[in-house]
């Protein structure tokens, strides 16, 4: 139900109830803004969009809170990176701003600013992620007909370039940093090698069953399942099994495999800043990251024949999807040995075919053998 009224001091006022019986109204100074703005109300109902103002009146400071609180699906560190991002770049500009008046504009232009402000294409897209996923939240519960966020124009994240060590250069690493081969032999993540437990080495099967990571939050250690909840068993070359086997002997079953030099869990900023670091320099590997060590045990893995799922399961991936996003330029260092196969396949059936044009006539008549024979 709606009506436009004319009311003593010459505006116009617009109502109309909505389906739960509440009455809305607006004042305009002229009746076809009234009128145009109860149509707007009736399309939105007619078309399933419509929003109660009311629920839309929450700040955005007020609903990102909310909408943290229900990510129950999110790793500790994760959770944590969110709210750094929330803290630091969204809420600041939109803390004390009402759902209701956030614009696709002002959120384009509040991108560009932090754009412009020097920061990272990387860390602004994942802000401008953060705040996104709130508003998703808002448009499910019905405050928000539509995302504000969505196609909003992003700077273009450059992405490092990668690093591939040799064997020669992995074995270098490791006569300086200690032997961690580990990562770049298998392509485990640092936190995943943290938190790996003597139980979980099968060294008769020459396996590492990799079910837990450890993260730094807010500067303590957190223990969680590894990235993506990726529960898997990663293949041990054999000349690392006696080395590994000589490392746990003597070890209670829920020590940690790979200790701190004083005992305890090996943290990623302390081995980096007492042993990585400075083995990278004597190697002639400057600038070089652990995380650098997992791009070579995929790039070693690729080169030794692996295929792609194998590859996937190895480090895993959520899918071979995104191992081929990673490295699959890898994969094209071997396109002329796919042709070279396509060719021997050709010539075998050239010769097949050879083969059944004339030996059925030496199978059937035998005597046309004998007679070129004796011609």
């Amino acid at each position: 139900m709606a009506s436009i009224a004319k009311r003593q001091d010459g505006r116009w006022r617009a109502r109309y109830r909505d389906v739960a019986g509440k009455e809305h109204s607006r004042h305009f100074r002229r009746k076809v803004d009234a009128q145009r703005w109860l149509d707007e109300v009736t399309t939105a109902v007619t078309t399933g969009m419509y929003v109660n103002p009311g629920r839309s009146r929450v700040t955005v400071g007020e609903w990102s809170r909310r909408w943290l609180d229900t990510k129950v699906d999110l790793k500790p560190s994760t959770k944590a990176r969110y709210e750094g991002l929330l803290r630091v770049n969204v809420l600041p500009r939109w803390g004390d701003v009402r759902l209701a008046d956030v614009t696709h504009e002002g959120v384009a232009a509040w991108v560009a600013e932090l754009s412009a402000s020097g920061l990272s294409a990387t860390t602004v897209r994942q802000a401008h992620r953060v705040l996104s996923l709130a508003f998703s939240l808002a448009v499910r519960d019905g405050r928000l007909a539509r995302n504000p966020a969505d196609h909003v124009p992003l700077p273009r994240a450059v992405k490092n370039e990668k690093v591939f060590l040799t064997v020669d250069q992995v074995e270098a690493l490791a006569d300086a940093a200690g032997d961690y081969r580990l990562l770049a032999y298998t392509g485990v993540r640092f936190g995943e090698l943290s938190a790996l437990r003597v139980r979980r080495l099968d060294l008769m099967r020459r396996r590492a069953e990799i079910v837990e990571a450890v993260a730094e939050v807010r500067g303590h250690p957190v223990f969680s399942t590894p990235k993506s909840h990726q529960v898997r068993s990663v293949p041990i070359p054999r000349f690392l099994v006696d080395d590994l086997a000589r490392q746990v002997a003597g070890r209670a079953p829920d020590d940690f495999v790979f200790a701190a030099p004083k005992g305890g869990l090996l943290r990623l900023q302390n081995f980096r800043h007492t042993v990585f670091d400075r083995a990278a320099r004597s190697a002639g590997l400057v600038g070089l990251t652990p995380h650098s060590l997992r791009h070579t045990a995929a790039s070693l893995a690729i080169a030794s024949g692996a295929d792609v799922k194998v590859v996937q399961q190895m480090l895993g991936h959520a899918s071979a999807t995104m191992t081929l996003d990673l490295y699959g330029h890898l994969y094209g260092d071997r396109l002329d040995e796919v042709a070279d196969r396509m060719d021997a396949m050709r010539t075998a059936r050239g010769l097949s075919a050879d083969f059944l044009r004339t030996e059925p006539q030496l199978i059937m008549f035998p005597e046309l053998d004998q007679t070129a024979t004796a011609q």
